[in-house]
């Protein structure tokens, strides 16, 4: 039996456009990622308040880091129950340990996990081609029928997929399967935390809505 998920394709679709025309403006060297919006935070597997928190993190630790590099670097901040990832390009090694100490200072971080590359900023179209695998990989996501969308966050930068999320191992090991299938993927990296199948079971009805099949004791499942 498939499990049906609360985003649609169509849904993925316009957050990917979405994501995609703010990944393209010059205006914006600063990226903050994966931002968890409207009815999107009752299928989330964090609590409310780490939900609230990450999203000020994120755009705490961005003003931040563009008060410190302006246009001088394109950092990518994506928080998950407080753990930061940077991504992005930065002049020097200096200005990457910088951008580590900026993001960890920030209030209600609890880790960072630096991938900053000493390079020039990436092309218009490499992030674009970026955020087409992140879409792409999303909608497979939905489609696998085992898996939660929502339980994920998807980065990508120079052809590199992060996952994040509160997943079960059998979940990380199935989205990174996925993720590898994708074109133009040339490596996942993965910052999960890892729960219980027991745990998974324990947080569905908090979510308002069943457990996949396949996360059910055998007596649940049909």
């Amino acid at each position: 039996m498939k499990t049906y998920h609360p985003l649609s394709r169509a849904a993925l679709a316009l957050a990917a456009a979405t994501a995609l025309g703010a990944t393209l403006s010059a205006c914006a060297p600063l990226v903050i990622g994966g931002a968890a919006v409207g009815a999107m935070m009752a299928f989330d597997r964090r609590t409310s308040g780490a939900q609230i928190e990450d999203e000020s993190i994120q755009l705490r630790a961005a003003s931040r880091l563009r008060d410190a590099f302006g246009d001088r670097g394109h950092v990518n901040v994506t928080s998950y129950n407080r753990q930061v990832l940077l991504t992005g390009e930065v002049p020097s090694e200096q200005a990457k340990q910088q951008a580590e100490q900026i993001a960890a200072q920030v209030e209600n971080v609890k880790g960072t996990v630096n991938e900053l590359a000493v390079m020039p900023p990436t092309s218009l179209t490499q992030r674009s081609s970026d955020a087409l695998i992140t879409g792409q990989i999303k909608a497979s996501l939905v489609d696998d029928g085992s898996l939660s969308v929502s339980a994920f966050k998807v980065v990508t930068e120079r052809g590199t997929v992060y996952l994040m999320g509160r997943v079960t191992q059998r979940e990380a090991d199935r989205a990174t399967q996925i993720a590898r299938h994708i074109n133009g993927v040339q490596r996942v990296v993965r910052i999960f935390e890892i729960i219980s199948e027991e745990e998974l079971r324990r947080l569905a009805p908090s979510m308002g809505r069943s457990a996949p099949a396949s996360a059910r004791p055998a007596s649940a499942a049909r």
